[in-house]
C-alpha cells in the first residue's frame, strides 16, 4: 500500500505560492511537509499547519520529505535540483528545467543513476485550451492540419524594477520564462521537430532580458505513402497591448480560434482555493465567453460555405500534473513530463538562440 510521499515546497515567490504549494497540498497521497521561505512569514499565514524551514538544506536531511520542488531563481534550478538528487530525494523543477541542455542532461543521467524522478514543471499540458487543441487534433476536426500557432503575450512595455527575473542571465528572460511551455506543447503534440528557424529578440526600449521571440518548428508528417508538411510557431513578447489568438489551427477542412489563457493562475493569484482531488468538489471551468470557435468547409468544393460552432474548453487542472508525479514516484503510472522532455525543450530553446544570432534554420537533431 503506497503511503503519503511528504513534500517540500521550496521558495514562496510566485511559483511556489500559485502554481505549487496548493496543488501538492490538493491532491491526496502527497503532504505539504514544509515550505522554504528564508525570509518572511507569508507561507506561515497562508499554511498555519506547514512547517516553515529556513534553510534549503533543511529539506534535503529531512528523511520525511521524499520530494522536494525547486520553485526559485532560474539561475538556482540546475544546482539545487542535483543538490537534492544527490541528497537522494525526487525532484520536480519548475521552467526552465536547467539554463542549458548540458545541465539538463546531467540530471537526467544523475536521476537515472539514483533511481529517483526529475520532473520537469510543464503544467501547461494540463491548460483547459491546450486540452481542447489536442482532442481537436485527435479528432482531425480542420482536416489535416496544416499550420499551428501557438501565443502567450504580455503588455509590459516597462521593465519591473528590483526582480530577478528583469536581471541580464541566460537563464532568464522571455525565450526561458515562457518559452518552455510553447516549445513542450509542440513536443507533447506532434514530437520532434525536423526544422527550427527563430528570432530571439529585446524589442522594449529598455531591457536587460530577451522580451520576444518566434520560433518556427517544421515537420515532415508520413501519412500513408506521402508526406506533408506541418509548421508550428510559438510567440511571445512583451508588448502585445492587444492579444493574438492563444491558439490558431488551420487545416485542410478549416480552422480553429481561441483567445484568453486557462482561468487557474488568475483564480489563484485572486484567491480562490483549489479543493482535494476527489473530494467532490468542482475546480475551475473556463466562462463560456472565452470558447473557441472552429470554422469549417463542410463541402471543400464550396469554401464559399462554412459552419462556425463554439468549442467548449475542456477544464484545466493542474492537480493532475501533481497526480501524474505522486503515481510515477510510487511506480504505478509512466511519468507523463520525462526528464528528456525536459532536457529536448532547453535544447530546442539554445537552438532558437543560435537560429536567430545566424539568421538561418537548424536541422535538430538531440
Amino acid at each position: 500500500m503506497n503511503v503519503d510521499l511528504g513534500v517540500a515546497v521550496v521558495g514562496f515567490g510566485l511559483g511556489g505560492r500559485v502554481f505549487h504549494a496548493p496543488f501538492v497540498n490538493a491532491v491526496p497521497g502527497l503532504r505539504l511537509e514544509a515550505i522554504v521561505q528564508r525570509r518572511g512569514d507569508e507561507a506561515a499565514k497562508a499554511y498555519p499547519g506547514v512547517r516553515i524551514l529556513r534553510s534549503f538544506e533543511e529539506a534535503l536531511s529531512d528523511p520525511t520529505i521524499q520530494l522536494v520542488v525547486v520553485s526559485t531563481p532560474n539561475e538556482t534550478h540546475f544546482a539545487m535540483a542535483k543538490q537534492a538528487l544527490e541528497a537522494g530525494k525526487n525532484v520536480v523543477i519548475d521552467k526552465p528545467f536547467a539554463a542549458t541542455s548540458e545541465q539538463a542532461q546531467e540530471l537526467v543521467a544523475l536521476a537515472a543513476r539514483k533511481g529517483l524522478k526529475v520532473v520537469p514543471f510543464h503544467n501547461r499540458r494540463w491548460d483547459g485550451d491546450f486540452k481542447t487543441v489536442r482532442q481537436l487534433i485527435e479528432q482531425k476536426a480542420v482536416g489535416r492540419l496544416v499550420t499551428f500557432e501557438s501565443h502567450f503575450d504580455r503588455f509590459r512595455p516597462i521593465p519591473r524594477k528590483a526582480t530577478w527575473k528583469e536581471t541580464e542571465d541566460p537563464a532568464n528572460g522571455m525565450l526561458f520564462d515562457l518559452g518552455p511551455h510553447l516549445v513542450d506543447q509542440c513536443l507533447a503534440l506532434f514530437g520532434a521537430p525536423d526544422a527550427i528557424t527563430a528570432s530571439v529578440r529585446k524589442d522594449r526600449d529598455e531591457t536587460a532580458i530577451e522580451d520576444a521571440f518566434d520560433i518556427t518548428l517544421d515537420y515532415i508528417v508520413k501519412e500513408g505513402l506521402g508526406t506533408h508538411g506541418l509548421r508550428a510557431h510559438c510567440r511571445a513578447t512583451y508588448l502585445a497591448c492587444e492579444n493574438a489568438p492563444r491558439f490558431l489551427l488551420h487545416g485542410t477542412k478549416g480552422s480553429f480560434r481561441k483567445y484568453g489563457l486557462d482561468p487557474q493562475e488568475p483564480a489563484l493569484v485572486g484567491g480562490a482555493r483549489v479543493p482535494e482531488l476527489g473530494s467532490g468538489d468542482d475546480w475551475l471551468r473556463e466562462d463560456d465567453s472565452a470558447w473557441g470557435e472552429l470554422t469549417v468547409a463542410p463541402v471543400p468544393s464550396d469554401p464559399g460555405k462554412l459552419n462556425r460552432s463554439v468549442i467548449k474548453t475542456e477544464k484545466g487542472d493542474y492537480r493532475g500534473f501533481y497526480a501524474n508525479v505522486r503515481d510515477a514516484i510510487n511506480g504505478v503510472a509512466e511519468q507523463a513530463v520525462s526528464a528528456e522532455d525536459g532536457y529536448r525543450v532547453i535544447k530546442l530553446l539554445e537552438m532558437a538562440r543560435v537560429s536567430s544570432a545566424e539568421g538561418r534554420t537548424l536541422k535538430v537533431t538531440f
